[in-house]
């Protein structure tokens, strides 16, 4: 109860504090929110909608599994180059263009994908499909990188964990749409077509809302201390000062191979399960478990990392969790008929690795302040990428085809794969993450320390009067 009273003291300290200082936060802010929600959710859709029903893609156009693993393996690869350019979009060009160049890229692709089924003379639609994919993968760099940016521009300190949650878990929410629309629609090859069209509609709504209803980046008066320093470093200035950083460096290696930990598991979800004769639509719903349970775990731990700012303790403790959870995946995923325990550890996999998204997000705009947070949050998706083709190469390349007969579900034609080794492989290097960052990452908060000083500091100079009528603030842990 003391605890909470003293939360309360500084969340109204600080609430009072900030409006005799003029900072302000805007109601649309949540509208912005929205916009850049949608775009993500929308984006995740096209990312994975291949992945759940892979097999049958590659049967219906004569195309391996590799080539299809292919169109969500290039938004790992296109964002590596693009992602530096897009760090340098959102801190210089500013947030508002950005949205609205990644709503036109994401639209365009989207629309190229379908050409291959409104022109009955294009014999190899794998091109189309290819670059429509490639598309939307130049604009996953700048949408995955905006909600840490969107967060510290336009909400007030008590509220910047919460909005980064809801802007970085519409994109997993976009994932478990894909995981569960897909084997849906695509029950029979007719129904690649209408899964195709059904995509675009998210991305042309999304297209049309950041046209019409963003205005400006930045709003009039800054919502926190925080956002007055913003972006502070010059680009080239800010990158020199993450590669510098020892405790950055060592949280965006540990969270960027979780990101490609999950972006391979997410690809990878129904070519493995299918070998142990599980249906695509279980896949899809152990997929879209992962998912739900992310966003739900997200929304649970971004709400008390706001009010009580652990957010070191937070993200330890989630890795360490996610590991053991990938073990267990890893021997059970070879067993047959295990479809309660595949659908509870799926389920606890995203309830503790995708909650901790969000936080290790404004860890890392916190101990790498004042960089800008494009800079800060991008570097470390680039990296997760990166890491990400890396891992996703590594766990395809071992794998083997199997001889003797199998119950596998698989409609590859090119017979089952066994994935024991890439699973066990991925359990050990989730492990390897988490141990490294548990014993090695160590940070300040300097943003929240930054606030504070600032804080301070005009309280001393008000006059006795005004100040007599704002409490002081809780001190910065």
């Amino acid at each position: 109860m003391a605890g909470a009273e003293e939360d309360r003291t500084g969340a109204d300290a600080t609430s009072a504090l900030g409006a005799l200082l003029g900072y302000r936060a805007y109601a649309r802010r949540w509208v912005f929110l929205l916009v850049l929600s949608l775009l993500n959710f929308s984006n995740a859709t096209l990312w994975l909608s291949f992945a759940p029903v892979a097999d049958t893609i590659a049967h219906h156009f004569f195309l391996s599994t590799k080539q299809i693993n292919w169109l969500s393996l290039i938004y790992l690869v296109a964002s590596i180059p693009s992602g530096v350019v897009a760090i340098w979009v959102l801190d210089s060009v500013g947030l508002r263009w950005a949205t609205i160049v990644c709503a036109w890229l994401n639209f365009a692709g989207s629309v190229f994908r379908t050409l291959p089924f409104l022109f009955i003379e294009i014999q190899d639609p794998f091109p189309f499909l290819m670059g429509g994919q490639s598309l939307c993968a130049l604009a996953q760099t700048l949408v995955i990188f905006s909600p840490a940016k969107l967060a510290a521009l336009w909400f007030p300190e008590h509220q910047r964990a919460t909005a980064n949650m809801i802007g970085t878990m519409s994109n997993p929410l976009g994932i478990l749409v894909a995981n569960l629309l897909s084997p849906a629609l695509v029950k029979k090859e007719e129904g690649i077509p209408m899964m195709l069209g059904i995509y675009i509609i998210p991305a042309g709504l999304a297209c049309l809302l950041a046209i019409t209803c963003l205005w400006e980046s930045v709003p009039p008066s800054p919502p926190s201390a925080g956002a007055v320093h913003s972006t502070s470093e010059k680009f080239l200035v800010g990158l020199k000062l993450l590669l510098r950083n020892r405790a950055y460096i060592i949280l965006a290696v540990c969270f960027g191979g979780g990101i490609g930990l999950f972006s391979s598991f997410s690809v990878l979800l129904e070519q493995v399960l299918c070998v142990k004769g599980y249906s695509n639509e279980f896949a899809g719903l152990c997929g879209a478990l992962f998912i739900g349970f992310g966003v739900l775990g997200a929304l649970v731990l971004s709400l008390y990392v706001d009010r009580t700012k652990h957010f070191t303790e937070a993200v330890k403790i989630g890795f360490c969790l996610t590991s053991m959870v990938y073990v267990a995946f890893a021997l059970v995923s070879q067993l047959r008929g295990q479809t309660f325990a595949l659908a509870a550890l799926c389920s606890l996999l995203g309830f503790f690795g995708f909650s901790v998204a969000p936080i290790a997000m404004e860890l890392a705009v916190e101990c790498s302040f004042p960089v800008g947070e494009g800079a800060a949050a991008g570097l470390v998706i680039v990296l997760g990428q990166a890491e990400g083709v890396l891992v996703m190469v590594l766990l395809t390349g071992l794998t083997t085809r199997r001889a003797e007969p199998s119950i596998s579900t698989c409609q590859d034609g090119q017979g089952p794969l066994d994935w024991m080794v890439s699973m066990l492989v991925m359990a050990g290097l989730c492990t390897f993450f988490s141990c490294f960052l548990v014993f090695f990452f160590h940070t300040q908060y300097r943003r929240r320390q930054a606030e504070a000083n600032e804080s301070h500091s005009i309280q001393e100079d008000t006059s006795p009067e005004a100040a007599d009528h704002v409490p002081c603030l809780a001190a910065t842990p």
